[in-house]
């Protein structure tokens, strides 16, 4: 039985024709190596198993070359290649960083260059995962990496630049390697599948592609591992069965079923999906890829950046005439703030489906996408069962209205004091029974707050020119919830006043008069400035057009019986009552 060699070591390139998706760098190589213009030390870096260490051989094996073509490849027939290609060159010389990574091994390596070569005209060091050196082990190396023999060339290859010390990256010449498009690595796998003589599908090897995430080492091995399950013959069927991959046909019906309205449908799928082993986070991943791919094929002249086969594209196209612009930027949105939420949320597999019920209902969504807009309301999510019709019922009798009611707080009936109303209104005034369009939660707070001032400027104008006639009676606790609501719904620049107000304690008076008593001229100063607006507030609260306030400064023989702030109060009641102390110590209790 023959030795088996795994196709990423089988196929593995050995001219710089044959290297897959790296056309600008290798053109580069042999240009140079056909002017005679070579450097000293090459860095070449990008991500793994895109070429980086098969470039560095070609470029040995070619400038040692004896007799090379006129393509500036190697001939593959003097010596040099030969050895080369039996592996028992001694002008090529690799040395694993990741596990030689000392400075005794740098210094060995140091002693090998200073022997010229018996065949050929260059020594070529290759370091892989260079990255991996130590800082002693970079400084020991930079003096004869800045000044190498003249047969000696260095080429340094890394999978991550940004560890290599700057000093080192100043004396080469940095080559980027590009990740490879799924394009060329079909081409390759194809080439490959052929002169195993695999029978295949290019939807297929368009999954391996994608798999691979830019590297043809890892395509090739999981092309080993498809055609090993497969038996040679590899459908789409059995790579995404072996690979574990969520079919994209899911993905098709999942929208064709929210275009249709059909939402029981598009749980049962996911439950379907789920039921299968796919995590809830790969699947709404895979879902915004694929309502993006919908956006893309929505233009004739992005479609090609689909990297699918030719008839998935066509398939994309089709569903994506199907969807609105505006349907396919709000999914994506809220596929999105899912993804982003999904790690801290308690109930992962209810966030996807709140998701898919929130993209199900934008499809017939009016909404650009962005903007202000009207307020959405749910619509029913699942079909009645037996939809009865409610019979109509007679309208109830509406009784007369008498004098002794309370009026309706209609724009007619609903009276204020020529006093100016504070911030925030209560439910009598016209103000509040006029209908305000809400507003969209991307609006700025500053401009929130300047939209509820031009409303209260426009309120209180109004409550000018209204008049109460109405007199109820009213108890203490009645005026206390109506001052410290007062207090509460002052703008946030007059926070001073409404501070004092909490602590104040209003006493009721005859005649509905209300006496504040205050500790000084400047707080005395402070209440006058809003005492209309007060007024007005406490008659249109308590009903009574003849409430009036009146305040007045603490006299010396009064300061001890001032009014307490909460804080005093608990503390008096802490000392009248220790068990008091107890209970809240026991139950962790906090002011409010």
């Amino acid at each position: 039985m023959e030795n088996y060699i795994v196709s990423a070591r089988k196929y593995r390139p050995l001219t710089f024709d044959s290297v897959v998706g790296q056309r600008a760098l290798t053109t580069t190589l042999k240009n140079a190596i056909a002017s005679g213009k070579l450097a000293h030390a090459y860095l070449f870096c990008g991500p793994r198993g895109v070429g980086k260490t098969t470039c560095a051989r070609i470029f040995a094996r070619t400038i040692n070359c004896l007799t090379p073509t006129e393509t500036g490849e190697a001939c593959g027939n003097c010596e040099s290649c030969k050895a080369f290609e039996q592996q028992r060159s001694f002008n090529i010389h690799e040395l694993d960083a990741a596990s030689n990574n000392s400075v005794e091994d740098i210094r060995s390596l140091i002693e090998q260059v200073r022997m010229p070569p018996q065949v050929g005209r260059y020594k070529v060091f290759i370091i892989d995962e260079v990255h991996m050196l130590s800082t002693a082990a970079f400084n020991a190396f930079l003096k004869t990496l800045e000044e190498p023999p003249a047969h000696a060339i260095f080429i340094l290859a890394t999978t991550e630049k940004h560890k290599i010390l700057p000093t080192i990256l100043s004396r080469c010449q940095i080559y980027d390697f590009n990740r490879m498009e799924v394009a060329d690595i079909v081409g390759h796998l194809k080439h490959v599948a052929q002169q195993e003589g695999y029978d295949y599908e290019e939807e297929a090897l368009s999954v391996i592609a994608r798999k691979a995430d830019g590297g043809m080492r890892d395509a090739l091995s999981i092309f080993d591992q498809v055609a090993g399950y497969a038996e040679g013959h590899l459908t789409y069927r059995k790579v995404i069965e072996d690979l574990n991959v969520l079919d994209y046909d899911y993905y098709f019906k999942i929208v064709d079923q929210m275009l249709g309205k059909n939402i029981p449908a598009v749980m049962l799928t996911l439950n379907e999906i789920l039921s299968k082993g796919f995590a809830a986070n790969h699947f709404i991943s895979g879902f915004a890829s694929h309502l993006r791919d919908l956006l893309v094929s929505r233009d004739a002249q992005t479609l090609p950046l689909l990297e699918v086969s030719e008839t998935v594209r066509t398939r994309y196209s089709e569903q994506a005439a199907k969807c609105r612009p505006q349907f396919l930027y709000r999914a994506l949105r809220f596929c999105n703030d899912c993804d982003l939420n999904y790690r801290t949320s308690s109930n992962k597999r209810l966030l996807v489906e709140l998701t898919l019920i929130q993209v199900a209902q934008a499809v017939d969504d009016d909404e650009a996408g962005c903007g202000l807009g009207p307020t959405k309301i749910l619509k029913p999510l699942f079909a009645a069962i037996a939809p009865a019709a409610a019979a109509p019922q007679a309208p109830k009798a509406q009784p007369a209205a008498t004098t002794q009611q309370r009026p309706a707080a209609t724009p007619a009936a609903a009276t204020a004091p020529s006093a100016t109303l504070p911030v925030a209104n209560t439910q009598n005034t016209a103000a509040a029974q006029h209908h305000v369009r809400p507003v969209s939660l991307s609006i700025s707070a500053t401009k929130m707050q300047q939209r509820r001032k031009q409303a209260n400027s426009a309120n209180l104008d109004q409550a000018r020119r209204i008049v109460i006639n109405e007199v109820q009676p009213f108890e203490w606790k009645d005026l206390s919830y109506q001052w410290y609501r007062f207090a509460m719904e002052l703008p946030q620049e007059q926070n001073a006043i409404a501070g004092r107000m909490k602590n104040m304690r209003p006493q009721l008076m005859d005649n509905f008069v209300v006496e504040v008593p205050v500790e000084n001229d400047q707080v005395l100063m402070l209440m006058n400035s809003i005492r209309d607006d007060l007024v007005c507030y406490l008659r249109m609260g308590l009903h009574n057009g003849k409430v009036d306030v009146r305040f007045r400064i603490i006299q010396a023989e009064e300061a001890k019986k001032r009014a307490y702030t909460r804080q005093e109060q608990l503390a008096a009641m802490l000392e009248k009552s220790p068990g008091l102390a107890v209970l809240k110590n026991t139950l962790n209790l906090e002011l409010a």
